[in-house]
């Protein structure tokens, strides 16, 4: 999909095709998700907008979808999860690299970095209440019991993120008891490093994925 259009109407139009066609949904849209989040790169904005093109390009392909609605927006949503989750452990290698470089990572900028993590589940989820209120009829119905059902068994991406909790669990506690905040410019500058850092880590997972498939027979 490297010559595919990510701009935010290029994204919900190839979304809209894949769940449209119904050939391997799934794969096919983590392949798509985890290319528009490499371009819009990690930071909230971007992340946030790749969520809402992909949902609302997923509506628009399981409308022709007729009995299938529920099989297509399953799958799809399946696929961006899995991309998300890839992304949220690209984050987790990122921040524990960075955390192995000693004084260059500090608590505060940890509690940044987590809380940045934190915000990768709760972009996916948001997005699909968003689409769920801009919908109706059976698709509205099934982004529902989609909704529901990921709020309660919890998804991919909300493990990984749960995981790398867990790992930083000592250090999370300090830096939560530490009342000294980064300032503007320095929190918008390890943002900056940290989205860039992990979307080099995602690039190369990705790249992974792509050459495990172009090698089954």
């Amino acid at each position: 999909m490297s010559d595919q259009d990510m701009s935010q109407e290029g994204v919900r139009q190839a979304a809209s095709d894949l769940v449209t066609s119904g050939e391997d949904i799934r794969e096919r849209m983590r392949e798509l998700t985890l290319e528009a989040l490499q371009t819009h790169r990690l930071d909230l904005h971007g992340m946030r907008a790749v969520m809402r093109a992909l949902t609302e390009g997923i509506s628009l392909g399981a409308q022709q979808r007729g009995g299938e609605v529920r099989e297509a927006l399953s799958e799809a949503f399946a696929g961006m999860d899995q991309a998300v989750s890839k992304a949220a452990q690209a984050s987790s290698l990122a921040l524990k690299e960075m955390a192995a470089r000693g004084r260059e990572f500090t608590d505060s900028e940890l509690r940044q970095g987590l809380d940045r993590m934190r915000s990768m589940e709760d972009d996916l989820l948001g997005a699909v209440r968003q689409i769920t209120h801009a919908t109706g009829g059976a698709v509205k119905t099934e982004w529902e019991s989609l909704s529901q059902h990921a709020q309660h068994a919890g998804t991919d991406t909300g493990r990984v993120v749960a995981q790398t909790l867990r790992d930083f669990s000592a250090r999370v506690t300090s830096a939560m008891g530490d009342g000294a905040m980064a300032g503007v410019d320095a929190a918008r500058q390890f943002g900056e490093r940290f989205a860039g850092m992990t979307s080099g880590i995602l690039a190369g997972m990705s790249e992974a994925l792509r050459k495990g498939r172009d090698d089954k027979p």
